[in-house]
């Protein structure tokens, strides 16, 4: 009786220590998906472009097709390779969240000057001469690879704010995130890219007149709802690039941008830096210098990237 009794205490103990365990990665996949928050909007924003044009009835499956390559690479290929040079060259952990930073300062700031500019992104290419599935196919193909981008930010991001030295911990923190923020943005763009339909439908087959009203304001309001969330991500991306690379030069002792920064949202909040007001002060100065930061890096872009990929042409 007293071995049995001893067994459910051992068992009881190891319950205990398979919950308080389960809560430190919640905890830390919470912490780490709102880090990402900002890749995460543009990347529900960005998206939905690779359905346009294409047959209704197919717009779910290409995204659950993107969903599962965006999936394969955070899981199969960044999760593991990210461990990896944590565990034989952690020094590279820091270089990479900061170019990543950069990349997202870049898109923020890219995003602003087509606006300012009037210049329309022309989205994925549509080639008359190939048929429906060849190309679905490209399209898929281009929004995987465009994915794999964002989902280094995104895994990338989330390994930086894990504070456990346990391995499993971090392998089970990235996990839960990759599976949380791909069921999250592609979630949204499903939602997204069949709003409109739905809305067409009840203008169509509504009962009531509020009904067929609420459809075609529904239908009449995509427009709109795609270019908020648009704008939302773009502040976010350059918010969270600027606030990547300050806090990252603040660790590499370069701290003038950092201190200069604190010092504002000190004075903004009347020396209560834990205000509602510090945190606006300093979100919108990180979103500057992200969009400046971004505008330097946009030439740079132009003159050396830009060629080097028209070297390596997609395959029609």
């Amino acid at each position: 009786m007293s071995g049995l009794l001893a067994l459910l205490d051992d068992i009881a103990a190891i319950a205990k220590l398979a919950a308080a365990q389960l809560d430190d990665i919640a905890a830390h996949a919470a912490k780490a998906s709102s880090k990402s928050a900002g890749v995460v909007i543009d990347d529900a924003a960005v998206t939905p472009k690779y359905v346009t044009g294409l047959p209704a009835a197919r717009e779910i499956p290409i995204v659950l097709k993107i969903a599962r390559g965006s999936l394969f690479n955070k899981l199969v290929i960044l999760l593991p390779a990210l461990l990896l040079l944590q565990a034989v060259a952690p020094w590279t952990i820091p270089p990479l969240l900061m170019l990543g930073g950069a990349y997202l300062c870049f898109e923020g700031a890219e995003k602003v000057w087509h606006a300012l500019t009037h210049r329309k992104d022309p989205g994925p290419q549509q080639a008359a001469t190939l048929d429906a599935a060849r190309l679905e196919e490209q399209r898929v193909a281009g929004a995987i690879k465009t994915d794999f981008i964002l989902s280094a930010e995104i895994m990338t991001i989330a390994l930086s704010t894990i504070d456990s030295s346990d391995f499993w911990t971090r392998a089970a923190v990235l996990a839960v995130v990759a599976v949380l923020m791909t069921i999250l943005v592609y979630g949204a763009v499903a939602l997204i890219v069949k709003m409109d339909d739905f809305g067409l439908r009840l203008a169509e087959t509504g009962q009531l007149d509020a009904t067929r009203s609420f459809g075609r304001g529904l239908v009449a309001a995509m427009p709109t709802v795609l270019t908020v969330i648009t704008v939302i991500g773009t502040v976010a991306m350059l918010w969270v690039g600027g606030s990547i690379v300050i806090h990252s030069l603040h660790e590499l002792h370069v701290s003038w941008p950092y201190d200069s920064i604190k010092a504002v949202a000190n004075l903004v909040s009347g020396n209560g830096a834990s205000g509602a007001a510090a945190w606006i002060a300093t979100a919108f100065l990180d979103a500057i210098v992200g969009l400046l930061l971004g505008t330097l890096i946009m030439p740079i872009v132009e003159a050396v990237l830009v060629p080097i990929g028209a070297l390596f042409p997609e395959k029609k």
